[in-house]
This record gives structure tokens, sequence and C-alpha cells, in this order.
């Protein structure tokens, strides 16, 4: 008898153990499948960020004494090839040619001479597709350091490029 109830408590100790080792198993897939969901909603606003952080790090490039062909180049790299610059204020809407000659004018004009220190990012939102950025110019005037108007952008991705951007300054 008294072997009967030792059996007994060993199996019941045993089938604890099991039982308490799938729950472990089932709670640390539950969590790491939570985990991968997030990654994969954060993935796609992340790689949109990326290539907007990259588009005003290549813009900044280009706005400074010295800057070449190949920058601005660098810049429409980003673009797709329906690419659109919607800009009401200053003409209406380019098409990725039209943009790029106004650059490659500008250049050549030396209009990009450094005057343009920083853009400054004050907010941002990414969406599904699109992003709205709040910026500043921060420019060198008369020997001094002065952050420009805030201008507000929005800014629509796809393929991992830009495919249009509409200034609302």
């Amino acid at each position: 008898m008294q072997d009967s109830k030792k059996n007994s408590h060993k199996l019941i100790t045993i089938m604890k153990k099991t039982v308490t080792n799938v729950f472990s198993v089932f709670f640390t897939l539950f969590l790491i499948a939570n985990i991968d969901a997030q990654e994969l909603k954060m993935t796609h606003k992340d790689s949109l960020n990326v290539v907007l952080e990259k588009y005003y790090e290549l813009n900044l490039k280009v706005f400074q004494a010295g800057s070449k062909l190949e920058d601005i180049d660098n810049v429409f790299n980003l673009f797709t090839d329906d690419f659109t610059y919607v800009h009401p204020k200053y003409g209406g809407v380019y098409t990725r040619q039209d943009l790029y000659n106004g650059y490659k004018r500008n250049l050549e004009k030396g209009s990009y001479n450094g005057r343009v220190i920083d853009i400054k990012i004050n907010n941002r939102i990414i969406g599904l597709k699109a992003a709205t950025v709040n910026k500043s110019f921060i420019k060198k005037e008369d020997d001094q350091i002065k952050e420009g108007n805030k201008q507000m952008s929005l800014i629509e991705f796809r393929d991992s490029k830009i495919c249009k951007i509409v200034e609302y300054w």
C-alpha cells in the first residue's frame, strides 16, 4: 500500500512538471508570436522613416557649397520613376525630370552655397504609405544661425521609394 502511495505521488509530481513544461512552451510560443507581429508592424514605419531621414540628409548635402551632380543623383535615387512634386505656392506640379532640372540649374547657378546648415525635423507622423513632416531650415544669415519658418510636407511612398511630395508652405 505504501509503495502504491509513493508511486501515485511520483506520478502526480511528474504530471505536474509535464503540465508546467507544456504550459511554459505554449506561453513562450505565444510571446514570440506577439513579438513578431509587433515587429512586423514597426518594420514598415521604420523603413519609411529610414527613407525619410535619408531624403533630408541627402538634400542637406546638396545644399552645401561644393556639392556635385552626383549628390543630386543620390537624392533622386530615392524617387520612383513617376515621382511628382507638388508645390502650389511655387508653380504647381512638377515631374521628376522638371524637379531634377531645377536642382541642376540651382547647382550650376551656385545657389547651393552652404547657407542652409541643417534641416530640423520638428515633428513627423508616419502612416501606412505616407508621412507628414513639419520641418524648419536652419540657415546662416548675417553671421548668425537662424531657424526659418516651420514648413509642412506630405510625402507618399511606394515600393520603399518616394513617389510624391506635396509642400504646404
